[in-house]
């Protein structure tokens, strides 16, 4: 599924192309990293003018704000010095100040390094947005971490402890998030572009949903995975794997490719949608704006951490 045109000359020793293209790999990152910080605050700052915070009712002791009684409520609930203005019971809600956390994972593995000629890779647009989303959350006093690399924290020096977090990373990303164990208060953020075998994506979806926890998965794509723009004798490499395949006439292969993606796609809805989390579509020739503020407002919108599934299909939005 994720195949790309052949960039790198074929040799008989392919175990040391694949260390030197994560050896590359790893000093471009670094070398991006700070250029990504800069344009990850420069985006929260152009979003954050406007967008409201994400308040909701809950145990707590500030005052959020009276709502109208409902029949089989227990009646200590009922405020009777608000109630006593007009012909309606009123309820006293108080604003939630249960600890939260979200959970961001940006795919880093090697298919997010495809790029078309001007445009940024999908790993550094899965990284600006993180990093820009996690600015957001932190303001809004939510805590944020990383599976397996970062600690969930409320630091105010949020996008710099990830950006060091994915520098001194122990381990080689995969194309999958780890299969860790989210509260069922916690909400997920998945920023990747889904091209593994999608059994296995939906596998993934339903392992970390199953402790109740509510998610959000963002398939990052390049404009030439859309369109497969492709004519004429073209080598592709798998990135990952290091399959190839050669195809004389490549146009002839768009209906299908088309065909495959949007079944692809339509799995992933589906197993996001049992168990409520959101399916959203972001193309890299699009401004990372579109999908922070997209992203932003869903999770707002969206009840954290009350791990019941909602009713319909996810939306698939393409930002």
């Amino acid at each position: 599924m994720a195949l790309r045109p052949k960039d790198i000359p074929q040799t008989p020793d392919g175990a040391a192309i694949g260390m030197a293209r994560l050896s590359h790999e790893a000093t471009v990152l670094a070398a991006a990293m700070p250029r990504l910080v800069l344009e990850a605050r420069r985006i929260a700052a152009s979003v954050q003018h406007g967008v409201h915070g994400r308040r909701r009712a809950g145990s707590g002791e500030n005052f959020w704000q009276y709502r109208r009684f409902t029949d089989g409520e227990p009646a200590n609930r009922v405020d009777w010095r608000r109630s006593a203005r007009d012909d309606h019971l009123y309820v006293r809600e108080r604003e939630w100040e249960a600890a939260h956390t979200v959970w961001i994972w940006p795919d880093l593995s090697a298919s997010m390094d495809y790029a078309s000629p001007k445009l940024e890779t999908k790993r550094f647009r899965a990284l600006v947005v993180a990093f820009a989303l996690a600015e957001l959350l932190v303001k809004g006093g939510e805590r944020v971490g990383m599976p397996d690399i970062l600690r969930p924290t409320a630091s105010r020096r949020i996008v710099e402890r990830m950006a060091e977090a994915v520098l001194l990373a122990p381990s080689l990303p995969g194309s999958l998030p780890p299969a860790f164990n989210p509260s069922p208060l916690s909400e997920i953020v998945l920023l990747g572009d889904f091209w593994s075998p999608t059994a296995e994506v939906a596998a993934r979806i339903d392992t970390l949903a199953g402790r109740g926890a509510h998610g959000h998965v963002v398939q990052i794509v390049d404009p030439a995975e859309e369109t497969f723009p492709f004519s004429g004798r073209v080598a592709f490499r798998e990135p990952e794997g290091g399959a190839e395949i050669t195809v004389g006439r490549a146009e002839t292969w768009r209906a299908d490719y088309e065909a495959r993606v949007a079944a692809h796609r339509a799995a992933i809805r589906a197993a996001g949608a049992r168990m409520g989390w959101s399916f959203q579509v972001h193309r890299t020739d699009r401004p990372a704006s579109e999908l922070l503020l997209a992203l932003h407002m869903r999770m707002g919108a969206g009840g954290m951490g009350s791990g019941a599934p909602t009713a319909g299909p996810a939306a698939e939005d393409v930002a």
